[in-house]
């Protein structure tokens, strides 16, 4: 197996850990229900309640950290600056979801980013397709949001050798010189994607940018 082959397995299976909410801290060591709160100053992020509905769990999240995630979300990781912060949410069930937002240093790297994140995720589908035959995906658009700058929705759905199926689904959007990224996963396919939910919240992260 060579080493992108081995990338693209290691970032599909951790978009499926995700999903089931394996790379999540348990309830009881200090995670909240409660809204999401940054340093003075910083843009705001979702509180659990915000995501979309889970018919049989509360939704849990972690606090707003400094940095990159760990794992990095799939075909979008490597474009995350060091100066991201991010923020991971989870169900008691097979349900997770992250947020990464990026203030840049002006408007237009801010624009510039925020379409380098928009070729990722159109590209997702054919990159890890390509990379490995074992891994078989499929992408969509949602289309955009009119909110703020602008919003644009994407899907995914991998399916792997192995036997595991997942659907993701992501959004960028951006308020002045802010990027935000947020990803919704679960296991299922495109019948199980909540696209209506997902709009509203990301209709509710962009709004919340400042």
């Amino acid at each position: 197996m060579d080493i992108r082959t081995r990338s693209t397995r290691l970032a599909v299976a951790a978009l499926a850990a995700a999903a089931v909410g394996l790379t999540a801290v348990p309830a009881a060591a200090g995670t909240t229900t409660g809204s999401g709160t940054a340093a003075a100053g910083s843009p705001r992020f979702l509180a659990p309640g915000e995501l979309p509905p889970h018919p049989a769990s509360p939704w849990y999240a972690g606090p707003v950290t400094a940095g990159q995630p760990d794992p990095l979300p799939v075909c979008v990781g490597e474009a995350l600056p060091s100066i991201a912060s991010h923020r991971r949410y989870w169900t008691e069930f097979d349900t997770g979801a992250l947020q990464v937002t990026v203030v840049e240093r002006s408007v237009q790297r801010a624009k510039a980013f925020a379409a380098l994140l928009r070729k990722d995720l159109a590209g997702c589908a054919r990159k890890l397709t390509r990379e490995d035959p074992g891994i078989t995906a499929v992408g969509k658009y949602y289309g955009r949001i009119a909110v703020e700058e602008g919003a644009h929705v994407y899907g995914l759905h991998t399916a792997s050798a192995w036997g595991s199926s997942d659907i993701n689904l992501f959004s960028v959007g951006r308020d002045g010189r802010t990027v935000t990224f947020v990803r919704w996963g679960q296991m299922g396919d495109f019948r199980n994607a909540q696209v209506g939910d997902f709009k509203a919240t990301t209709v509710t992260a962009v709004g919340k940018l400042y």
